[in-house]
């Protein structure tokens, strides 16, 4: 660790473009890590966060093809600028395809941690096989963050982040550490809950060891909240203010690349990656452009509710969506022109059907997709054609494998695709006495089981997409052990989920 005098002497070396900085107590300026996302065949997002400075600073930048950083491929610099609270985004170009990288940051005499990156293979490349996981859900003061040591020991070439990389609230029992401050509405409060998250050693580690891609669902911002409706009666005028300030700050803390600038309250975040002629993921906005939730709780304007479908029309209407339109048109299109022989649909929540009265009837929550039914049909009829449609999500703090079918009533209508909910990382979830009453009236959910926090790791090649979830002992304890409590498998050209 650096002094501060010697600190201020390099950062004087650096010349008039970045200026003295001031200190902190905390003298060492990488103290949140570094993270990379979004790897193309070509380059990848590289990103960390300064701390303890009032000023711009210019930070270098070195890509290696080693992990000793000998042999230096791409170098410079960046200017991290209090405006953005000192995050640096670098979109590296001029990579080779399909291989792994190293880089780190420095800034003065202070380096960075050297983090472990990765390109995508080229468009027309054939690989063998991939390996990811996919997790979200991680309140920090219902446990720690043990899933993620888990995580890197399994090696995989990306982890797909599904949303709720913060929670806004507080809530749940039994907490192990605190946010030690209230909910937030400024900026400075979300950046501060940001940092507190990112403090964690085992998150910081799973962000230095492979490369990221990212969606953000509610709590980034407000439970439940739908556009520009929040659940608690807040005016339109100062949500959207907040919201702007929220999406700043994700954008601050995540490894996005320089396209996914926030503009105010507005950030675009849907994307697409392809892994070489092997897969394509399209990665889903469902909470910034969403119709308001339909028949909220009384005395509400907006937010979730669980309603009998029959006492709530609206449910029905043809023209709710979840993804706005201009998102459902360039996902028709993303699909349309897709190749690969793995078609994922990377979002946030569970898709299936689920019915929450036992028997005759049926109730549905109205966040997820159930309360959204036209969209979800727009989606699956369109998936229906699609080669080795796959659908993964969170949200539900649930582990969840279902089939998606056309008519979820119908026991007999034909499978489009296989669904993959993987529970939370650390967030609690309802008793599974209280989920294992619903399972009878939904058949098509192959398994449910919410005792366990954890992940999903997924092994893919072009003949079987294998799922395993990853089931931690606790989350009480750090180094808690992690077990597969099930897997499954989807063949080539067979699109239902089977347990192995």
């Amino acid at each position: 660790m650096i002094g501060r005098r010697g600190f201020l002497k390099g950062i004087a070396a650096l010349g008039a473009s970045a200026a003295l900085p001031v200190f902190g107590e905390a003298s060492y300026p990488f103290g949140l890590g570094v993270a990379s996302g979004y790897p193309t065949p070509s380059g990848v997002t590289l990103w960390t966060r300064l701390m303890g400075f009032a000023m711009p600073v210019t930070v270098r930048w070195e890509v290696a093809a080693d992990d000793s950083m000998r042999n230096v491929v791409r170098s410079g610099e960046a200017l991290a600028h209090p405006d953005w609270a000192h995050s640096v985004h670098v979109d590296v170009e001029g990579l080779e395809p399909e291989r792994w990288y190293w880089y780190r940051f420095s800034a003065g005499d202070a380096q960075s941690r050297i983090g472990r990156t990765r390109t995508a293979p080229g468009a027309r490349a054939q690989p063998a096989q991939l390996r990811f996981a996919f997790a979200s859900c991680q309140q920090y003061e219902q446990g720690y963050y043990g899933a993620y040591r888990h995580i890197v020991a399994d090696a995989p070439d990306f982890i797909a982040f599904l949303g709720d990389y913060i929670y806004e609230s507080s809530w749940g029992r039994d907490h192990v550490r605190s946010h030690a401050s209230t909910e937030p509405y400024a900026l400075d409060d979300y950046r501060a809950r940001y940092a507190l998250y990112r403090s964690d050693p085992d998150l910081q580690e799973a962000h230095a060891a492979c490369p990221w891609i990212c969606i953000w669902d509610d709590h980034e911002v407000d439970n439940d909240y739908a556009d520009d409706r929040p659940e608690d009666g807040m005016d339109r005028e100062s949500f959207l203010v907040r919201r702007a300030a929220a999406y700043r700050a994700y954008w601050e803390h995540m490894p996005l690349p320089a396209r996914m600038l926030p503009q105010g309250p507005r950030m675009r975040i849907y994307t697409q990656l392809a892994w070489g002629e092997l897969a394509r993921f399209y990665l889903l906005d469902m909470r910034q452009y969403k119709s308001w939730q339909a028949c909220p709780r009384k005395g509400r304007r907006g937010g979730a509710n669980t309603v009998d479908v029959t006492e709530c029309p609206r449910l029905a209407s043809p023209g709710r969506t979840m993804l706005g339109r201009a998102q459902e048109r360039w996902l028709d299109d993303a699909l349309g022109a897709s190749r690969e022989r793995w078609n994922v649909i990377t979002q946030t929540t569970a898709m299936a059907q689920f019915d929450q009265k036992p028997g005759p009837g049926r109730r549905a929550w109205t966040d997820g997709w159930d309360g959204y039914p036209a969209a979800r049909q727009r989606l699956l009829s369109n998936l229906k054609n699609k080669t080795n449609p796959v659908v993964i999500g969170g949200d539900i703090h649930t582990f969840n494998v279902a089939q998606l079918k056309e008519d979820f009533d119908d026991p007999d209508s034909p499978v489009i695709a296989a669904e993959f909910v993987g529970t939370s990382i650390s967030s609690q979830a309802w008793p599974q006495e209280r989920l294992a009453r619903y399972l009878p009236d939904n058949p098509h959910i192959l398994l449910a089981d919410s005792r366990y926090r954890g992940y999903v790791r997924v092994e893919l090649t072009r003949s079987r997409w294998r799922a395993d979830l990853r089931a931690m002992e606790t989350v009480q304890r750090a180094d808690a052990p992690c077990s597969t409590l099930a897997s499954f498998v989807v063949e080539d050209g067979t699109p239902g989920p089977l347990r192995v």
